[in-house]
């Protein structure tokens, strides 16, 4: 397998850095990262916790956003490329990681990856879900300025869920019988390629 890690300025710092972190403490601060991995949006560690690892782990703050960031991204770049553990540990020391610190990536992708992987797929990337769809139809039958006007309008009510605040809303459209025509359309392509991928 190619590597799908590659040694840029950024990741040959952070090797340095990594090298240079006592092998149990890197060890505990990598099964924290996989742990927090499939969360979106929430830090690793507390500003408090990272306070207590810079002094913990000899770093300044760059230093160790650093090694926090590229772990997590070696860890990131493992599950996208679904890499086995052992050829991760040989990609680790291609771009010049310590046997140890390889093998501590190996082990931890090894006994907490697949849950990783299986927490990941679970997640949704859009936060709302459609939960139904309500419709109603309208017909203009004339205007002061018009004595005979036929104009049907479809208004969709869609009631979408929101997964991670619970909140419910609803969300009005109004389509004349052009628009909504398109609009079929379009959802018989969406069905058409999910179709395909089934």
């Amino acid at each position: 397998m190619a590597s799908v890690i590659k040694e840029t300025q950024s990741i040959k710092e952070a090797v340095t850095l990594i090298n240079g972190i006592d092998v149990n403490k890197f060890s505990r601060l990598i099964s924290r990262i996989i742990q927090k991995l499939h969360l979106k949006g929430e830090r690793t560690f507390s500003k408090e916790e990272e306070q207590k690892l810079q002094t913990a782990l000899s770093l300044n703050k760059p230093s160790l956003n650093l090694v926090l960031e590229t772990s997590a991204f070696i860890l990131e770049q493992a599950v996208y490329h679904n890499i086995k553990p052992a050829s991760l540990q040989q990609q680790l020391q291609a771009i010049h990681v310590n046997p140890d610190k390889a093998d501590v990536f190996s082990q931890t992708w090894s006994t907490s990856g697949p849950e990783l992987v299986d927490q990941l797929k679970r997640n949704i990337f859009a936060p709302k879900k459609l939960d139904f769809v309500g419709w109603q139809l309208n017909l203009q039958m004339a205007q002061s300025n018009q004595a005979r006007l036929t104009s049907p309008s479809a208004i969709l009510q869609l009631g979408l869920h929101n997964e991670e605040s619970e909140v419910q809303e609803n969300v009005f459209v109004e389509f004349n019988h052009q628009e909504l025509l398109e609009f079929y359309n379009k959802l018989e392509i969406v069905q058409g390629q999910l179709d395909s991928l089934t």
